[in-house]
C-alpha cells in the first residue's frame, strides 16, 4: 500500500476543500472579530468623550443661569436671569426658602409660560443637596440635570436643564456608530474574502494535487504518477511554495520508485510466465512416462506406491503451474475471451462433481426458475466455483452442509453464492484470505488448498470478468459471494 494512501480523499473544486475552506473561514471570522473589537473600543472611547463633553455643556449653563439671582422680592430692581430671554424649553426655575419651594417655581414652556411642578417633582427638589455640584434626577417632565446653589441671601436656587437633547445626541452618536461599523464589517468581509481566497489559492492546488494522488491505486500494476503541483505554488521563495516544492520532489522519487517497482513485477510475471511454460513440457512427459511404466513393467508393492506418488506429485505440480501460468495471464491485463455462459447449468455441473467426490457432505442448490447466463470465459468461472466448492469440500468435516445458490439482483447483476455451516475462518485471516501463497493456522489450515493460489486465483478471474468477491464467516456459517455484471441481452 502507498505511502500517500493515508492523504484525506476530497472531491469537487479544489476551493470547496473542507480543511482551506475552514480555515479562510476561521481567517475572515478572526479579522471581522478584530474589527468589531475595534470598533467597540472607539465607540465606547467616543461616548464616554461625548457624554463628559455634553454634561460640561450642560453644566456651564446651570452655572451661568443661577448666578446673580436677586433675593426674594427683588428689592434692589436688578433684573432676574431667570427671566431673561432665549432660556431653552424646559429649563427648570425654582427657589426654596424657608424649606419650601416657591409658588413661581416650574418648567419653562415654548411660550415662555412656566408649567407646574407635581408634588412629587417638589419632593425631589427638596432633597437636593446645597452647593454639592449638578446631579441627575427624573422629574416629572424627564430626566433632568439638577444644581442647587445657595444665596448670600439665605434662600436656594435650584436651575434644571433637560438631558433629553444629551440623550438624543449620544443615540445619534451610537446609531452612527453602528452603521460605520456594520457597513466596515461588510466591506472588511469582501476584501477579506477576497485577499484570503487569492492567498490560499497556493495552499488549495497542493490540497487538490494530494487528493489526486491519494484516489490513484499506487499499491500494483502500473502506475502513471503524472500529478504535479503547478509552478506558480511550487516557488521556493515562499513559505507555501516550499511546500509545494517539497511535494513535487517527493512525487518525484515516489513515482521513480513505482516504476522501479512496476519493473521488477514485469520481470518477476514473465519470469513466472516463462517458467510455467517451460515447465508444462517435462511434466507431462513425467507423467506420461509414468503411465507408460505403470503399463509396461513389472513392480512389486512398495514400486507400485512409489510411482503413483510420483504420479500424483506431477499432477499436483502440474496444477500448481497451470495456476501461475493463469494468474501470470490475468496479471498481464488480458481481457478473458468472453462467450454467453449459462452459469445455471455451469453450477449444476460443478456441484454434481464435488458430489461425486465428497459424498460425506449435504450439497444443496439454490437455483433461480429461469437460466441465468453471462458474458465470460467458461474454463475460467468453471475454475472459480471448482476451487470455491473444492475449499467447502477440503476444509469442512464430515456432515458439513454446503449450498451453491445462484440469483439477479435488482441491479442486473448476478450472484453467485457458495455457503457451508462449517466451522468458520479465523477473523485475523479473512482480511488477507485472497492473497497469494496465504495459509490460515486455525480449523481451516491450508484454506487454498497445497499451493495458496485457489482464492487468489478465483480473485483475479471474477475482476477479471468485472465483478467482485467477498467473504463473510462466522462460526457456523462462512459465505463467498461473487458478483458478475448481468448479460446484456439477459438483461434486456
Amino acid at each position: 500500500m502507498s505511502a500517500l494512501s493515508g492523504v484525506p480523499r476530497q472531491s469537487g473544486r479544489p476551493w470547496l476543500n473542507p480543511s482551506t475552506w475552514h480555515l479562510r473561514t476561521r481567517l475572515i471570522l478572526l479579522s471581522m472579530a478584530l474589527l468589531v473589537a475595534i470598533s467597540g473600543a472607539i465607540g465606547i472611547v467616543s461616548y464616554a468623550s461625548m457624554d463628559v463633553v455634553l454634561t460640561n455643556q450642560l453644566d456651564a449653563q446651570l452655572m451661568l443661569a443661577s448666578r446673580g439671582r436677586p433675593p426674594e422680592g427683588n428689592p434692589s430692581g436688578r433684573p432676574d436671569p431667570l427671566d431673561a430671554r432665549g432660556q431653552s424649553v424646559g429649563t427648570l426655575n425654582a427657589r426654596v426658602v424657608g424649606g419650601q419651594v416657591s409658588r413661581e417655581a416650574g418648567f419653562l414652556t415654548s411660550d415662555a409660560t412656566r408649567t407646574a411642578l407635581t408634588s412629587r417633582d417638589v419632593a425631589v427638589l427638596q432633597a437636593l443637596p446645597h452647593n454639592s455640584g449638578p446631579v441627575d434626577r427624573g422629574l416629572s417632565n424627564g430626566e433632568y440635570r439638577l444644581m442647587a446653589t445657595e444665596t448670600p441671601f439665605g434662600d436656594v436656587v435650584i436651575t434644571g436643564l433637560p438631558l433629553a437633547t444629551k440623550h438624543s445626541t449620544e443615540a445619534s452618536l451610537v446609531l452612527t456608530m453602528v452603521l460605520v461599523s456594520l457597513g466596515g464589517l461588510v466591506l472588511i468581509g469582501l476584501a477579506g474574502t477576497a485577499l484570503i481566497r487569492r492567498t490560499m489559492r497556493p495552499l488549495e492546488q497542493l490540497s487538490d494535487v494530494a487528493t489526486k494522488v491519494s484516489k490513484l491505486p499506487l499499491d500494483a500494476g502500473e502506475v502513471a504518477l503524472a500529478v504535479r503541483v503547478p509552478p506558480s505554488a511550487a516557488h521556493p521563495s515562499t513559505e507555501v511554495g516550499s511546500v509545494g516544492h517539497a511535494l513535487n520532489l517527493m512525487l518525484d522519487n515516489v513515482s521513480s520508485a513505482l516504476e522501479a517497482r512496476q519493473r521488477s513485477e514485469t520481470k518477476v510475471r514473465q519470469f513466472v510466465a516463462d517458467a510455467s511454460h517451460e515447465l508444462r513440457t517435462p511434466l507431462t512427459a513425467i507423467r506420461g512416462y509414468t503411465e507408460l511404466m505403470r503399463m509396461t513393467e513389472t513392480f512389486t508393492e512398495d514400486g507400485r506406491k512409489s510411482l503413483g506418488r510420483v504420479q500424483s506429485q506431477s499432477e499436483r505440480m502440474t496444477t500448481l503451474v497451470e495456476d501461475l501460468l493463469l494468474l501470470a495471464r490475468l496479471d498481464e491485463g488480458k481481457a478473458p475471451e468472453t462467450t454467453d455462459v449459462d452459469l445455471t447449468q455451469l453450477v449444476v455441473e460443478t456441484v454434481s462433481d464435488e458430489k461425486v467426490m465428497a459424498p460425506d457432505h449435504v450439497w444443496q442448490l439454490k437455483l433461480p426458475a429461469e437460466p441465468i447466463t453471462v458474458r465470460g470465459d467458461n474454463t475460467q468461472l468453471h475454475q472459480v466455483l471448482a476451487n470455491l466448492l473444492s475449499n467447502a469440500r477440503k476444509h469442512t468435516p464430515a456432515g458439513t452442509t454446503v449450498a451453491t445458490g445462484l440469483m439477479r439482483s435488482a441491479d442486473g447483476s448476478v450472484v453467485v453464492t457458495v455457503t457451508d455451516d462449517g466451522p468458520g475462518i479465523p477473523a485475523e485471516f479473512q482480511s488477507r484470505i485472497f492473497s497469494r501463497f496465504a495459509r490460515a493456522d486455525a480449523a481451516r489450515s491450508g484454506l487454498e488448498g497445497s499451493s495458496g493460489l485457489g482464492l487468489s486465483i478465483v480473485e483475479s478471474i471474477v475482476e477479471a470478468h468485472g465483478g467482485s468477491v467477498e467473504l463473510t464467516s462466522r462460526p457456523g456459517r462462512t459465505e463467498f459471494a461473487i458478483r458478475l455484471p448481468g448479460s446484456k441481452a439477459a438483461a434486456a
